[in-house]
């Protein structure tokens, strides 16, 4: 990545074949093969000083010309190998967009992309290379992509609502998804400048990203600020109730000796720098307050009290397996396993223990060796797969365009095979971006997956000339793999759904952070897990139920 430095103000003449005039400024990008990047265009007032835990403030208008040419620095973070926005300039001062269009954007109307990246909710930033828009827009003029970026951990996801004074932040919880709202906002009356449709605004995002825009459809803010949504690897499922928010909220309070708001908003930069690099091994995820988002998140769904936008909803074949590249090799994975299985096994009636053993009983191999990777495929299941079938399916009930994918291509890399994340170079046309894909790239598959996503932006409907795509149904349940050959399949992931779908009503926490401790932590915390300890909030993913255990 280039080195960061903020982008100026011009004072003189500029080249207007690049600039884009917005409400907050007129903004030159640079050109290059066809496209014009806009890089750092901030969307929000800086959430900083008497702003910070505020929800987002719109720009306010200047007639300024400015350049946009850095991304803007990536939210406060702790610095992780496998997110590389972590190592790009940080500051509460955040909420920057970028925006990528062909040539010849003035007087059009394209299509528009909004990715939302991930990160658990803790981490990412638009700075990362995997994301950069160039190729895709290259590959696809048709298409203006835009990537938001949004206050991550302790800036974005924080309930104060225990706290002297924390009335006066009761959307704290969900202000992550409130910048997402701001930057859409933007979008909708700044597009136009690039050549884009406002009226035509297609969200994604993967991972934090894909939960994000699942979550937004439920949020009456942003109605008609997009009207389809592709969710990558993420669903409504990995959310905190009230309850588990004020832990994190206690901690902060403990580590900054606050005992109001005023003194949580009347610490320095420098302080809020150090308690997130405390803390931000325990960040939280959205909040079901009933305030921004519902609390029964499925049955909003169910109920139809999403918006009625066309959803494009997917996972990978080895969700979990991206995790060994944070925990440090097989090993360490391979200990972590077990615990999640025991403390899942010890929150869940008799009955449902039984199904999660036959589960586990059908599933390939006989060395005990293989019993981590079959661990691994019942949370595949259980975290990732089934949740956008039940959320994908309720959203097709209501009438509503759903298309179901599979991406089963694995990666080059050892163990990894189809991992979290193994898409998105994919999908950008960044096929030099290896770091989870490795070198063994299909190319055919890139191309193909690339039209499947434009084509979706462009009219609701992902079939290519090669590969018509249906839609999911309950009734049909067809779903498009993605590999080295791509086909539709009936009823692909059947004997799950069956199994374990009933497990769903118990309420999943995907305390994603733990594994991105170091190896060194995370062996001594299986260590520990094994001789009896208790593990509390350092669990790699928790199972919590609703209502008694009938066991």
């Amino acid at each position: 990545m280039e080195s960061y430095r903020p982008n100026r103000r011009i004072e003189g003449p500029f080249d207007g074949s690049v600039s884009a005039k917005c409400l907050n400024g007129t903004f030159v990008g640079r050109a290059s093969e066809g496209v014009v990047s806009f890089r750092g265009i901030p969307f929000a007032v800086p959430p900083v000083g008497a702003l910070r835990w505020k929800e987002p403030v719109p720009v306010t208008a200047s007639d300024g010309v400015f350049e946009a040419v850095c991304n803007g620095p990536s939210p406060i973070q702790t610095k992780l190998d496998s997110e590389r926005a972590s190592f790009w300039e940080q500051s509460e001062d955040c909420l920057y967009l970028n925006v990528w269009t062909a040539e010849g954007y003035a007087g059009r109307k394209r299509a528009v992309m909004v990715f939302i990246h991930g990160g658990s909710y803790g981490w990412g930033g638009t700075a990362d290379p995997l994301y950069d828009g160039h190729n895709f827009v290259k590959a696809h003029p048709e298409i203006v992509l835009v990537t938001i970026a949004y206050r991550t951990g302790l800036a974005g996801f924080m309930d104060f609502s225990e706290v002297p004074g924390g009335e006066a932040y009761a959307r704290s919880g969900n202000l992550g998804l409130l910048d997402q709202i701001c930057a859409l906002r933007y979008i909708q009356g700044n597009i136009r400048s690039f050549g884009g449709d406002p009226s035509n605004v297609t969200v994604f995002g993967e991972s934090a990203g894909g939960g994000s825009v699942s979550l937004l459809p439920l949020i009456p803010a942003a109605r008609g600020l997009f009207s389809r949504v592709i969710a990558e690897s993420g669903s409504v499922a990995l959310t905190y109730s009230r309850k588990e928010c004020l832990p994190l909220t206690r901690m902060l309070m403990k580590e900054t000796g606050a005992r109001r708001m005023e003194d949580l908003a009347a610490l320095s930069p420098e302080e809020f720098r150090a308690v997130n690099e405390k803390l931000n091994q325990y960040n939280n995820f959205p909040e079901r307050d009933g305030v921004v988002l519902p609390e029964d998140l499925y049955g909003a769904y169910e109920r139809g009290e999403a918006a009625p936008v066309e959803m494009m909803i997917g996972t990978n074949a080895d969700e979990l397996r991206y995790w060994i590249l944070d925990l440090g090799g097989v090993r360490q994975y391979r200990l972590m396993s077990g615990v999640m299985l025991r403390n899942t096994l010890k929150q869940i009636s008799r009955r449902d223990r039984k199904r999660v053993e036959a589960f586990l009983l059908i599933q390939p191999g006989t060395d005990p060796a293989d019993r981590p990777w079959k661990i691994t495929e019942l949370y595949n299941e259980l975290l990732f797969r089934l949740p956008a079938i039940r959320q994908g399916q309720a959203h097709a009930e209501r009438g509503n365009p759903v298309y179901m994918y599979y991406w089963r291509y694995p990666s080059s890399l050892p163990d990894l095979l189809a991992c979290h994340a193994v898409e998105l170079a994919y999908v950008f046309n960044n096929l030099d971006e290896t770091i989870y894909t490795g070198e063994g790239i299909d190319r055919k598959l890139a191309e193909e997956a690339q039209k499947m996503w434009a084509n979706f932006a462009l009219t609701g409907n992902p079939s290519t000339e090669e590969h018509p795509w249906e839609p999911y149904s309950v009734r049909s349940r067809k779903t498009m793999v993605l590999d080295g050959e791509i086909f539709q399949k009936i009823n692909l992931h059947e004997t799950g759904r069956r199994l374990l779908f009933p497990l769903l009503d118990y309420r999943f926490n995907g305390n994603y952070t733990a594994v991105t401790e170091s190896a060194p932590k995370i062996a001594a915390i299986a260590a520990a897990a094994a001789a009896g300890a208790g593990l509390a909030g350092l669990l790699l993913w928790s199972l919590l139920k609703k209502g008694k255990d009938d066991g």
